[in-house]
C-alpha cells in the first residue's frame, strides 16, 4: 500500500461555509467528471467526510476534514494512481482553491 496523498487547502470561509461548498463541489464533480471519476461512497460524520471513489478502474478511500481555516484531504491511492501523485496534487489543490475562493 502506498503512503497517503495529503493536500491542505486554506480558506477564510469558516467551517460551515467551507463544508457547504465542499458538498456542492462534490455534486458538481459527479456531473462534470463522471467520465473519469465515480464517487462510490460519501459519509459525513460531523466535520469529516469519509469517501470512496473509483478512477481509471482503481478504487481509493479517503477523508476530508473541514476546519475553520482549511480543508485537509487525505486519500490512500492504489499503486496505479499513486504513480501519478505528483500530477494529481497540483490539480486537486487548484480545484480546491477555486471552490473555496470568496465570492
Amino acid at each position: 500500500m502506498s503512503k497517503p496523498l495529503v493536500v491542505t487547502i486554506p480558506h477564510r470561509l469558516g467551517k460551515q461555509e467551507a463544508a457547504r461548498r465542499l458538498k456542492s463541489g462534490l455534486g458538481n464533480a459527479r456531473t462534470n467528471f463522471s467520465h473519469l471519476l465515480t464517487v462510490e461512497e460519501e459519509v459525513w460524520n460531523g466535520d469529516r467526510l469519509n469517501f470512496r471513489v473509483r478512477a481509471l478502474g482503481q478504487s481509493a478511500n479517503g477523508i476530508i476534514d473541514v476546519t475553520e481555516e482549511h480543508l485537509q484531504l487525505e486519500v490512500t491511492l492504489p499503486w496505479l494512481l499513486a504513480r501519478i501523485t505528483e500530477a494529481l496534487t497540483p490539480a486537486i489543490r487548484q480545484e480546491g482553491v477555486k471552490l473555496l475562493q470568496r465570492k
